[in-house]
């Protein structure tokens, strides 16, 4: 129950239990790529519209009844929000959840509705996490990170447990290549966990490829300019955390900064050909596999990993 311990397969193991025990999985469907075909965890159709509940709901249902009594405080820009917010509500947890006030409409409202209390930051000006902390220090409630928490990698990962088997039932084998949506690296890092045979590749914005350029560099790097607009908010972490960047470095073989015109033509074709309404930052696997950047096997999984995004953005995307 240590918050400091390295998270395990074991952890993904685990977490995978509960959550079949919630919640139906998710579908995991072809789409065929210049000639190849390729299959996709479709994690938008979450009941919060992203794979954040996973992890959320693995922090929260291993709390003691003294930690829930004290609530809980998270940190993101709008998935994790509504994960935290809807695993607080139906444990009857209280959940504060620091979020920039230039969250996308949709997050915002859904996590209002789902009982958390928000507190807005500036994501160019203010440390999200520091004022994480000081909440935590006022409350004394549970941080509960967005990334940077063992139990919610473990958390995420399940969804990559779920893919393999599904891929498996599907065409007699798991997953060789796994691409990846990569923001914080908790997902990313999940992934790892659970597929440890499989080749895992990474896909964030340009501007915000702090994860490549910290593999790159062997170490852990920030973003450049946290003013570098972009519509992947859900990717939009000013850097990973060591618990990510120990299991990145030794199991992440590659991966793509994507454009937003790369973004968008993904986004169009989920759309036209799976009928599925993507988010920018959770199409940003699938870009890199329809630019070329990312090459697809016979085997691969693509993470399409949230749905959340405000009306005008999606039309505007898909025009």
């Amino acid at each position: 129950m240590d918050p400091s311990r390295a998270p395990s397969r074991e952890g993904v193991l685990r977490a995978a239990e509960k959550i079949a025990a919630l919640l139906p999985p998710t579908p995991l469907l072809p789409l065929e790529v210049d000639g190849r075909t390729i299959w996709c965890k479709a994690e938008m159709l979450q009941p919060i519209g992203a794979f954040k509940i996973r992890g959320a709901w693995h922090r929260l249902t291993d709390l003691d009844e003294a930690q829930r009594a004290r609530g809980v405080v998270g940190v993101s820009s709008g998935n994790h929000a509504q994960g935290v917010a809807w695993s607080a509500r139906r444990l009857g947890i209280a959940a504060t959840i620091v979020m920039p006030t230039n969250a996308p409409r949709a997050k915002l409202e859904s996590t209002r509705a789902l009982g958390a209390e928000i507190v807005l930051y500036d994501r160019a000006t203010q440390d999200r996490d520091g004022i994480a902390a000081e909440l935590v220090a006022q409350t004394g409630g549970t941080l509960v990170h967005a990334y940077g928490d063992p139990w919610v990698i473990e958390g995420q990962g399940t969804a990559a447990l779920e893919a393999a088997r599904q891929l498996e039932q599907r065409i007699g084998r798991g997953p060789d290549r796994i691409v990846v949506c990569c923001g914080g690296g908790g997902l990313t890092a999940g992934v790892a966990l659970a597929c440890p045979d499989a080749e895992i590749f990474i896909a964030e914005p340009e501007g915000w490829d702090d994860v490549l350029n910290s593999l790159a560099a062997g170490e852990i790097v920030g973003v450049k300019d946290l003013t570098h607009p972009t519509d992947c908010d859900a990717l939009q972490t000013p850097r990973t955390f060591p618990i990510n960047f120990e299991i990145l470095k030794r199991r992440v073989s590659g991966g793509a900064a994507v454009t937003p015109a790369e973004v968008g033509a993904a986004i169009r074709l989920a759309f036209e050909k799976l009928h599925l309404v993507v988010e920018p930052g959770g199409a940003a696997a699938l870009a890199a596999i329809v630019s070329g950047k990312v090459a697809a096997t016979d085997a691969t999984i693509v993470t399409l990993s949230g749905g959340n995004v405000d009306r005008e953005t999606f039309l505007r995307l898909i025009g």
